[in-house]
């Protein structure tokens, strides 16, 4: 059946059309865009992309925060036959703006004007571009070669006078395997590459991700992740059109820092009933939950934390929630949703009903809060090559289990193998392997990982899991990440950097290390606020600073260690033994986490290669050493 993202949107008109579909923030409220006018402006977008000759196939870009224009502008470039190639306004390298762009020989560009300077920049070294197309800008303060968007939405009109018919046979002709977008991949262990994805690669998993989720019509979402990343496509707003509900995006602010800080405030105006999100998203909101008790007070704080410890015993893994002995709980925990839950809920518009989390593993524990305060965070699982949803945990009755990455999308095929390529029965780790329609075309202009990739109709992914008897997939991590003793036994430490993070109030990084090594060492971001704080309590002074503050750090290592608080959570021979400490961030300025803020394992160990390589010296071994105190000094200090 052909079925291409025009014919989705399409449909969706039909049945939709006077309703709401975008919300923007003007003049201080959020103001509708139905799908009808929505339509309308991507028409005139793109026909005003063929008046000035792209043409079929032809890779058009966009570098810009989320926005009407953003969704407008490409389903306009669909419109005209045209290639997404969405770019993270989180690229600040010359370079890799460079690179992406003459790989995919883009031929326009649209771009904010906060964007602009980037592309300014250049512009000199890309001789395939040919139009810059500004949003947000006053035609005067552009230069030669950059054009408004309005312009180009009045040659769209003037094109369609004489036009139309032949300009919408474009979008009718597409078929289920042109191109629809080149995403590039931001790897966390290799060099980015480009996804291709086609028309029916976002259509199937749309389709896919609805029969594991539900999205009433009546249903608002707002867009808090960047719109060039195919979860944001796929979950953000195609789920979306395809049934007819409505998405905000986030006020733009004048800098990335006032762009964060309306997140907050547009949620309670928007009051979506979900978000995606991510990790380092969930520990921000569980950070700004846990911040507003705080402050009113010792006994709302205990109040609060008895209510935790409640809801965590009555809601079990979430798959056996209220079962057993655990029904004897619902009156209290009822009670303490009324008291406590439902105002932490104010906060979040009050309609709100689940997050679905996507990116990195997220930890158990940061499930079992969000479900206790009730908005659940799904954990899913999927990444850019199957477009991407492979797997996600949902609100249907006995679909989620705390720990797991969910029931599995349909139709979809999986196999779980191991080194030798043998498929693994239930329950055995091994590499997740998946064959559906999601499945991309293959990586722009690189055969080679193609076919390393996709064979014979199954994806590669990568990532270690096994499929549990419940039926629930269970992704432990990526294969390069992997642990490697001394005796070539393996083990993936994502989950276990997870937990270490979200439980420590002093750790605000870690990366776990072991390369055939005689033991496991960690290399640690402490949480400079934190860890200052309590130097301050504790009236430490000096340079004693620097050696409390590494004791801190190890005794949060310790309570995973046999005996500690932590200790049955992970294997304790995998549990880092030496603590190297690192003198600063791993940051997306440094190059050391990716633009979805994984970390990137290769780059650190090559960057922090003296420390990891003086943490298996006899004098490395003292959490206290010369270098250890030498770090936490200038970091403390920065």
């Amino acid at each position: 059946m052909k079925r291409t993202i025009i014919d989705l949107f399409e449909e969706s008109v039909s049945k939709y059309g006077t309703k709401e579909f975008l919300l923007e923030k003007h003049n201080g409220k959020f103001e509708p865009t139905s799908y009808n006018e929505t339509r309308s402006q991507a028409l005139k977008i793109g026909a005003g992309l063929v008046a000035m000759g792209i043409e079929r196939g032809d890779r058009v870009s966009i570098l810009a925060e989320g926005c009407n224009n953003w969704i407008i502008s490409e389903l306009g470039l669909l419109y005209a036959g045209a290639v997404s190639v969405p770019l993270s306004i989180k690229l600040e390298e010359s370079n890799d703006l460079i690179f992406r762009l003459r790989h995919a020989d883009v031929k326009l560009v649209f771009v904010s004007k906060y964007q602009l300077p980037k592309i300014r920049r250049i512009v000199a070294d890309l001789q395939e571009l040919k139009h810059i197309v500004v949003w947000g800008e006053d035609e005067k303060n552009l230069v030669a070669g950059e054009m408004t968007l309005e312009s180009v939405v009045k040659r769209g009109e003037e094109y369609l006078r004489d036009n139309e018919q032949s300009f919408l046979e474009i979008g009718r002709s597409l078929q289920n395997d042109d191109y629809a977008t080149i995403t590039y991949t931001s790897g966390t262990t290799a060099d980015p590459k480009g996804v291709v994805l086609t028309h029916r690669n976002y259509t199937a998993n749309v389709e896919q991700a609805l029969s594991v989720v539900s999205i009433p019509s009546t249903w608002r979402t707002l867009i808090i992740l960047p719109l060039d990343h195919c979860f944001a496509h796929v979950v953000g707003f195609y789920i979306m059109i395809a049934c007819g509900a409505s998405v905000a995006t986030t006020e733009v602010g004048r800098t990335p820092m006032e762009t964060l800080k309306n997140i907050p405030i547009n949620i309670k105006e928007v009051r979506p009933h979900f978000l995606l999100s991510v990790p380092a998203l969930a520990k921000n909101f569980r950070k700004s939950i846990e911040t507003t008790i705080r402050k009113k007070g010792k006994t709302t704080e205990r109040l609060f934390k008895l209510a935790l410890k409640t809801s965590y015993a009555y809601q079990g893994d979430g798959y056996n929630k209220g079962r057993g002995m655990r029904w004897l709980l619902k009156p209290a925990v009822a009670l303490f949703d009324k008291m406590i839950y439902s105002k932490v809920r104010v906060a979040f518009g009050g309609e709100l009903r689940f997050f679905i989390g996507g990116g990195a593993l997220l930890d158990s524990e940061l499930q079992r809060f969000f479900y206790a305060v009730g908005i659940p965070m799904f954990q899913g699982y999927g990444l850019s090559e199957a477009t991407p949803v492979i797997s996600t945990n949902s609100p249907k009755p006995r679909n989620h289990r705390f720990g797991s990455s969910g029931r599995l999308v349909q139709p979809l095929d999986i196999k779980i193998l191991d080194e030798e390529g043998r498929e693994l029965p239930v329950g055995q780790k091994g590499e997740i392997v998946i064959r559906g329609e999601n499945v991309m075309a293959g990586y722009w202009k690189n055969p080679e990982s193609t076919a390393d990739t996709v064979r014979d109709g199954w994806l590669y992914t990568g990532d270690m899991g096994y499929m549990g008897k419940d039926n629930f997939l269970y992704v432990l991590g990526r294969f390069k990440s992997l642990l490697i003793s001394s005796d070539g036994e393996k083990y993936s430490p994502e989950g276990m950097e997870e937990a270490i993070v979200d439980k420590s109030p002093y750790i605000d990084q870690i990366m776990i290390y072991n390369n055939q090594n005689p033991y496991t060492i960690a290399l640690v971001v402490a949480s400079k606020e934190n860890i200052n704080r309590v130097l301050d309590e504790r009236g430490v002074e000096g340079a004693a600073r620097a050696a409390e503050a590494a004791k801190i750090v190890a005794q949060e290592v310790a309570k995973y260690r046999s005996g500690g608080v932590y200790a049955d959570e992970f294997p304790d021979r995998w549990v880092p033994a030496v603590i190297a400490l690192a003198d600063e961030p791993f940051t997306e300025q440094n190059g050391l986490v990716n633009s979805t803020m994984k970390v990137v394992r290769n780059k650190v160990e090559k960057h922090f290669a003296e420390a990891i390589a003086h943490a298996y010296t006899p004098e490395g071994k003292a959490v206290d050493n010369a270098r250890n105190i030498e770090a936490i000094t200038r970091l403390l200090a920065r």
